[in-house]
């Protein structure tokens, strides 16, 4: 099946700060499908929506808290705008649209899914990324539920239409809220929902229970949640901490995951901010008593300590390796020597700056920005041995990668960056490289710029035996399968221009 960031690419052109909020969005709706009692659908515009063009649902999320609407697999079909009138409303007016009666179903029919009539109700919140409404989450109810609710139905579904107009207000998620979702509670392991003043209005049976687990004695119910917890937790530091969590949750402050103990027993908290139309309405608490799940726990977190430990020591090792490396070149009198030796320095440099970066990471992923402004300062200094003085900079984000496309990539732009600095100016000439990037849903593009002498005549990227050019062409073509230029520059100078692909395209 394909992934969100594949049917984005294929399908849309949305740059990538929303790929990135769509993706939170998705990261974090269990919880609201779960809250709704409602299946999710996450639909995009194929096209511009005010010229007709067709959506297409990009994710689907089913509610283990109730059965689902849609039995089959919606993701990666068109529908049109007679089947989604709703849809289609909120995506151009980003409101929210409720269709109060029978809502239709989907049939496949050739690719494209046509309606079909069930008892159901279709809810369109529009999903808002800063002033732009970038996709339509449609929320489907069985109607065959409008029984009398449960005091737990009444407090999930309040709590839900909160969160929803938090999408559609574009406050909900953050990418704070994107970082509390590892191993975070769901709703069924029990949910506490909170006043303006931090006082419990409701407590589901599975949160009471895990409260009483910790140790107390009376109900949650009309109690100062913060006050309760702080004087259950055994670690006063960890109460101190819930408390000013909690606190931070009522002020309207993005909430987090945390976990802590309490009398042999180990819970996990998760505090969410509702601000329904910007205004405060409280906020909920999510818990779980994990203490049987912590003991299988401890044996994957040591082996995720010792990945770690294993970059640690392969970044140290390659350090150790340039620093060989470096005193060799500095006893080297052979000009020809030096100059390998140092590259050979700052190659082994990026690849280890890329392994420290998964020393601190507990999933495999490189933040590229933060590793290319570390090499930022190495790669000005050796700017200083060829002129008077070069400056080096970064514009646009580059985003977050794998870390099997990180070290290539990395290198690529070390490379690239250093053939500008070396064949760009004349010996004692000052001047500027910028690192220019943008990431879409589908690629990463990068411009390598520099305001030197430009290109020489009849020059051929293909054709040019420098090392650094060559180690580029392999490692763009072969790791990352993108494409690779060098072009005179718009006035002056030369771009590198680098694309990257990030999902799947199309075969058409």
């Amino acid at each position: 099946m394909a992934t969100l960031s594949e049917l984005l690419a294929e399908h849309t052109d949305l740059p990538g700060v929303a790929v990135d909020h769509l993706q939170r969005v998705v990261g974090d709706w269990q919880l609201l499908a779960d809250l709704s009692f409602a299946d999710l659908l996450l639909w995009v515009g194929a096209g511009p929506v005010s010229a007709g063009a067709d959506i297409v649902c990009v994710a689907q999320c089913r509610p283990t808290t109730a059965p689902t609407v849609h039995q089959e697999d919606m993701v990666g079909t068109l529908a049109l705008k007679a089947d989604h009138p709703q849809v289609f409303e909120a995506l151009v007016t980003g409101k929210v649209v409720r269709a109060d009666s029978d809502a239709d179903s989907d049939v496949e029919t050739s690719g494209v899914y046509h309606p079909r009539p069930v008892h159901a109700v279709r809810e369109a919140i529009p999903v808002r990324c800063g002033d732009d409404v970038i996709a339509v989450l449609s929320r489907d109810t069985d109607l065959q539920r409008s029984r009398v609710r449960s005091t737990l139905e009444i407090a999930y579904v309040a709590c839900a239409d909160d969160l929803c107009q938090m999408i559609a207000d574009g406050t909900f998620p953050t990418t704070e809220d994107r970082a509390a979702t590892h191993s975070s509670p769901r709703a069924g392991d029990g949910f506490i929902r909170l006043d303006t003043e931090g006082i419990v209005v409701y407590a589901s049976p599975n949160a009471l229970s895990a409260y009483h687990r910790m140790g107390l004695q009376a109900d949650l119910a009309g109690q100062d949640l913060a006050v309760t917890t702080r004087s259950l937790i055994t670690d006063p530091f960890d109460a101190q901490e819930v408390v000013g969590d909690i606190q931070a949750a009522l002020a309207g402050r993005t909430g987090r995951r945390m976990e802590v103990e309490a009398r042999g027993a180990t819970v996990l908290l998760r505090t969410l901010v509702l601000r329904p139309h910007g205004e405060l309405a409280g906020a909920a608490v999510l818990v779980r008593d994990v203490t049987e799940v912590k003991r299988r726990d401890r044996a994957l977190l040591s082996k995720d300590a010792t990945i770690r430990e294993i970059h640690h020591r392969v970044k140290n090792n390659l350090q150790t390796v340039a620093a060989l490396l470096r005193l060799q070149a500095r006893r080297t009198e052979n000009e020809e020597a030096q100059v390998a030796l140092t590259e050979s320095v700052r190659r082994v440099t990026s690849i280890a700056s890329v392994h420290e970066m998964l020393s601190m990471s507990v999933d495999e992923e490189v933040d590229l920005d933060e590793v290319v402004d570390r090499l930022l300062p190495i790669m000005a200094d050796v700017a200083t041995v060829h002129t008077a003085r070069i400056k080096v900079r970064r514009a646009g984000s580059l985003g977050v990668f794998s870390a099997e496309r990180a070290t290539p990539l990395v290198m690529v732009l070390t490379e690239l960056v250093q053939n500008a600095i070396e064949h760009a100016f004349d010996s004692g000439e000052n001047g500027t490289v910028t690192i220019r990037s943008e990431r879409s849903a589908r690629w990463l593009d990068v411009i390598i710029s520099d305001d030197g002498r430009g290109l020489p005549s009849n020059f051929s990227l293909e054709s040019s035996d420098r090392l650094g050019l060559q180690i580029v062409r392999t490692l763009v073509t072969a790791e990352l399968g993108g494409s690779i230029g060098l072009h005179p520059g718009a006035d002056i100078g030369t771009d590198a221009v680098l694309r990257v692909p990030l999902g799947r395209r199309s075969a058409r």
